[in-house]
């Protein structure tokens, strides 16, 4: 009995390591548990000196991702604060004093970014360090600086395109185990052909964004961009403007009478095009903008309504439209879409009720935050904006002149002269009568 008693410990200790040395799902993603090196890009060079170490590192875990910063971040003898530092608004987790610097961020926080690539699934940070001034002085010693931090893991969940087990099982019920979707929003050329070579825009421009979602191994779904906000920098400090809002009406055309616009038809159910009109923030001598989209879908089978929709405003007509067709789900542009009127019965009610919790068929998960930038703004020069046929008309028109003028001044000379002669043989022909009369 007792030896039985002491294999069956032993078992149930190897049954429990076992079980513990499996990998877990964090979220609804399945990822192994030991950490890897991050991916560490440059956005803004940083260019210690010859031999000097690395200055940002980082490491992956199941969870999180841990970054360490070099109190010299730029390799040039001259330390940072860890004030100035920031990842997506999450600062320095070590303790004051501490060296080097050491940010803790969830994978699903500090402003990540998912995306799905390949077989990868991509998460991205962005380190930000903002120089702050020297003791209170106007003045600062260092560049502005941008890091970007990149944890790719492979995706272990099934992919394939089989069919699923039981067959009768609907796709909604199985839409996916993983429920990661790839939101991505990019500033777009002037054709739409693909991103924009350039982030500078002249005042009078319409800049081009496109939203969109990786639906792949999903039910098609339809992308919407439910608000967006304008910041003349990346840390979401006043002041900010609200161009869209109230659940995906575009406010800048009714505020302002501009040209800002959903671009409609839609191209796919999974991609949203939009267009904003360029401005500047007043009264700031920086020119750069940061856009802040939320980002959210539904099936594209699903009605649109109030809540998930894109109505543009039509200034001339004093009218909303909506992208995906049906104008009434905008008639809550001029009010507010987050507290539709209660459902009535009669010709002339409103159409829709609020959902009940039963009746969302998509996880509410989801849905993202994104943001881009920073665009460049520039005054456009007035000589700039004169076609340079007018500028020939005008050379023509000048020559004309000139030459007019020539001509006008030969004939003006020709009768000085004459006027001259003239006077010169009467005066020389009085002279000789007077002479004859003495």
């Amino acid at each position: 009995m007792w030896c039985k008693g002491q294999i069956s410990v032993v078992l149930l200790l190897f049954f429990l390591c076992d079980a513990f040395a499996q990998p877990r799902f964090k979220g609804r993603h399945v990822i192994a548990k030991q950490q890897k090196s991050a991916v560490v890009l440059y956005a803004k060079p940083i260019e210690p000196r010859a031999g000097s170490p690395q200055t940002v590192t980082a490491q992956c875990t199941d969870s999180e991702v841990i970054v360490t910063i070099s109190p010299d971040l730029l390799g040039i003898q001259k330390p940072v604060q860890p004030s100035d530092l920031s990842m997506g608004g999450c600062g320095v987790t070590s303790p004051a004093g501490a060296e080097p610097f050491v940010i803790d961020a969830p994978l699903q926080g500090c402003g990540s970014n998912v995306e799905m690539q390949g077989a990868e699934i991509v998460y991205t940070f962005t380190l930000d360090y903002n120089p702050s001034p020297i003791d209170g002085l106007p003045i600062v010693r260092t560049n502005p600086a941008v890091v970007q931090i990149e944890c790719h893991y492979n995706r272990l969940h099934n992919v394939s395109s089989n069919a699923l087990n039981p067959t009768w099982v609907p796709y909604t019920s199985t839409i996916s185990a993983e429920d990661v979707l790839g939101f991505s929003l990019v500033i777009m050329s002037s054709d739409w052909s693909g991103p924009s070579p350039s982030n500078t825009f002249f005042l009078g421009d319409l800049i081009n964004l496109q939203a969109s979602v990786d639906s792949t191994n999903h039910e098609p779904l339809r992308v919407f961009v439910d608000s967006c906000v304008a910041t003349p920098g990346s840390n979401a400090s006043a002041p900010a403007y609200t161009f869209i809002g109230n659940n995906g009406c575009f406010l800048d055309s009714q505020l302002t009478g501009s040209n800002s616009q959903f671009m409609s038809p839609r191209v796919a159910q999974s991609v949203m095009q939009f267009q904003l009109d360029a401005f500047r923030f007043y009264g700031l001598t920086t020119s750069s903008i940061f856009i802040t989209c939320h980002l959210k879908v539904t099936l594209a089978s699903a009605n649109v309504d109030p809540l998930n929709k894109d109505c543009s405003y039509n200034s001339a007509l004093t009218q909303w439209s909506s992208v995906d067709g049906d104008n009434a789900v905008c008639s809550c542009c001029d009010t507010s879409c987050a507290n539709p009127p209660p459902f009535r019965r009669g010709s002339g009610a409103p159409r829709y009720r609020p959902r009940r919790a039963s009746e969302v068929s998509v996880p509410a998960g989801w849905e993202e935050t994104i943001s881009v930038g920073p665009l460049y703004l520039e005054q456009v020069s007035p000589l700039s904006s004169v076609p340079q046929s007018l500028f020939g008309q005008q050379d023509k028109t000048y020559s004309g002149s000139q030459y007019q003028a020539s001509i006008l001044g030969a004939v003006v000379g020709v009768l000085a002269v004459s006027c001259v002669a003239v006077l010169f043989l009467i005066y020389r022909k009085a002279n000789g009568i007077a002479n004859t009369m003495q």
